[in-house]
């Protein structure tokens, strides 16, 4: 009997075992996959605050750079904050720029002429170290010795004479570089030299512009930012791009077409494209084209200034 009701007890213990092992293997409940909730939408772009501007002149900048004065009057003019400095003061002002930035952050904007477009590339580099961008550097006939263009730095315009003595900075970007570059060789104009490159009212107009759009532009992808190195023909109206662009080409289209329709000289897609400018194009190819920050106005800028009125000297 004591055997029996031992077997009875094990055989009970086995089936619960085994119940409990088929409960463990089936299958769970299939469930319904929870709905992924979709992405929020990005933020709307918010203007950036004034920008501040730092004008630099070059060596003996009371007498020979006094068109980044004029400049400077009227980017104060226009509503902006916006001093003229020599370029002995430049790791100290560069110093007060990027303390002014921490206290409160608003763009930063850089413009020098011979040895205070060097100033300007190394005020950018003192800023990089600090991991502070640079909204726009504007160097024009800056020294040869000019550094090149830091990272930080989210756009470049290099207006030079790469036959000057005195400036003659051809400067190029560190390797990487992904901001908005473009360079601007005026060697072949006879009529522009390097104590008067920096007072051509038509590119001081250009320029306030430029820095008055600055802060109302939403950020591009530098990702499609190509660089433009012009030399520029000679007499020839000069326009402020910020870098390139590539179009795709389309069934019908020429160089002289894409120039029309995009508001460019046709040289400068020649140039960007070491093409000639009567070369013909494949459908699918693509053109760079340069593209301004902002729209240009319906006159374009002359690289010298207007010749005095008849009369006067």
């Amino acid at each position: 009997m004591i055997e029996l009701r031992r077997a009875i007890a094990l055989a009970v213990v086995a089936l619960l075992a085994l119940s409990s092992g088929m409960a463990v293997a089936s299958p769970p409940k299939s469930k319904t996959p929870a709905a992924v909730p979709a992405a929020p939408p990005p933020p709307p772009f918010e203007p950036l605050p004034p920008p501040k501007v730092y004008l630099f002149r070059g060596a003996m900048g009371p007498l020979f750079s006094t068109g980044m004065d004029r400049l400077g009057e009227k980017l104060t003019q226009a509503g902006f904050s916006a001093d003229v400095y020599e370029f002995t003061l430049c790791r100290f002002i560069g110093s007060r720029a990027i303390a002014s930035y921490k206290e409160k952050a608003a763009p930063i904007v850089l413009m020098g002429h011979s040895m205070g477009g060097l100033c300007s590339i190394i005020i950018s580099e003192m800023a990089a170290k600090e991991n502070i961008p640079i909204s726009l550097v504007i160097a024009i006939d800056p020294a040869h010795a000019t550094g090149d263009v830091p990272l930080n730095v989210e756009r470049f315009i290099n207006i030079f004479l790469s036959d000057s003595v005195l400036g003659g900075g051809d400067v190029v970007a560190v390797p990487g570089y992904r901001g908005h570059y473009a360079s601007y060789d005026l060697k072949e104009n006879a009529r522009v030299t390097h104590i008067n490159i920096e007072k051509s009212d038509d590119i001081h107009r250009q320029i306030v512009q430029m820095v008055t759009q600055l802060p109302r532009i939403p950020p591009q992808t530098q990702a499609d930012a190509v660089p433009l190195r012009y030399l520029v023909p000679a007499d020839t109206l000069v326009e402020l791009w910020d870098s390139g662009v590539r179009v795709p080409v389309r069934r019908g289209d020429t160089m002289e077409s894409i120039a029309a329709a995009n508001r460019v000289p046709l040289w400068t897609l020649a140039q960007s494209n070491s093409l000639p400018e009567n070369a013909p194009l494949t459908p699918g190819q693509t053109i760079i084209v340069p593209r301004h920050l902002t729209p240009p106005e319906p006159a374009a800028a002359m690289a010298t200034p207007p010749p005095p009125p008849a009369g006067k000297k």
